[in-house]
């Protein structure tokens, strides 16, 4: 059966060298790296990390957004993207989504917006792109950071720039091993303003300033306070380099997953049991093609009898406990009991 994810490896001629080297941590891989992200996306302030979790706190952090502040955000989302949010003390609230995408409700985000809201974040469901401006627009409105969670998002596209470049304060990218680029485990952060930038740095690393943390001898320099709360989240060299790799081909591999999804419209456009999710505003990276249907549970068992494994992929996560906030939300209920993923990546023949 043809599988929903897959991941890709190229060739590292490099690796066994790296491995020997003694030189594992984050280094000249790991700023190569960024730079070529950041050439990609086409923005400057851009860091990696060595998880998406990681990722995450450190945007966090960075924003001072913290214990008993309340985020608000869909619950059509990975469980990677909302576990780091309650493991950090932060109180979710969830906003509902148009049942036609699958992302945030601009509309609902309105709403649901307190005087205790300290950020949006919006989940750019399976790839496909949300409502940007309008999401955007709202915490302008508020002066609170809006937070593209893009973790099935890389090169997506919303009105010809790439996600990560499309105005937004902080977006937050995944490598892992189902993504694209996948550095095995790994993630990144953009952000807009060069302050938060600079900040950022310091907050991947222990809260240590690199440039001042040892003296002429090399020893640790007591001169050098640590002023702020940090983590351990430098990307290794070896994952830095297997997304050096990765990016050679990235653009070939997205191109392969686009002409899969326009199969899969030209096939789909003949059915009136489906519904082919679609903004003129966006061009999805087609991690997945999403549909619609009425029928659920059959179209998932029709796909797969005819050899691709179609799948819901995520539970709505305010049916779990854990969040605290199990609000009814009808967009997405009317999205979950639709929406069925199918098999679109670089390793599909159609």
């Amino acid at each position: 059966m043809i599988p929903l994810f897959k991941p890709h490896m190229p060739k590292l001629p490099e690796l066994i060298s790296i491995l020997n080297s003694g030189s594992l941590a984050y280094g000249k891989y790991g700023r190569d790296f960024e730079r070529q992200l950041a050439d990609y996306v086409g923005t400057e302030n851009l860091l990696v990390t060595n998880s998406y979790n990681m990722a995450i706190l450190v945007a966090l952090s960075t924003l001072n957004i913290g214990i008993g502040d309340e985020v608000l955000l869909s619950p059509m989302a990975c469980l990677a993207s909302t576990q780091p949010l309650i493991s950090s003390g932060i109180k979710v609230k969830w906003a509902d989504v148009d049942p036609s995408t699958g992302t945030l409700s601009p509309d609902n985000v309105r709403k649901r917006i307190t005087k205790n809201t300290k950020a949006i974040i919006h989940n750019h469901y399976c790839g496909y792109i949300g409502y940007v401006d309008e999401i955007n627009q709202i915490g302008r409105e508020y002066g609170i950071p809006v937070i593209d969670d893009c973790i099935e998002a890389f090169g997506g596209e919303y009105k010809g720039n790439k996600i990560g470049n499309v105005g937004t304060d902080v977006s937050v990218f995944s490598f892992s091993a189902v993504r694209i680029p996948n550095t095995i485990e790994g993630g990144a952060v953009v952000f807009k303003n060069k302050d938060f930038y600079d900040k950022s740095i310091l907050v991947r690393d222990c809260g240590i300033d690199r440039t001042r943390f040892r003296d002429d001898i090399g020893e640790i320099s007591p001169k050098c306070d640590i002023t702020m709360i940090g983590f351990s989240a430098t990307m290794s060299d070896v994952n830095a380099y297997i997304g050096i790799q990765q990016m050679k081909e990235v653009s070939q591999l997205l191109k392969k997953q686009r002409i899969n999804a326009q199969y899969w419209d030209n096939y789909l456009n003949r059915n009136k049991g489906i519904k082919i999710i679609k903004r003129n505003e966006q061009s999805p990276n087609y991690w997945v093609y999403g549909i619609l249907t009425e029928k659920k549970r059959e179209t998932i068992i029709k796909f797969r009898n005819a050899g691709y494994y179609a799948s819901g992929v995520h539970l709505n996560n305010n049916c779990y406990s854990i969040f605290g906030d199990k609000t009814d939300l009808k967009g997405v209920s009317e999205f979950y009991s639709k929406f069925v993923a199918l098999p679109c990546g670089w390793w599909v023949e159609l």
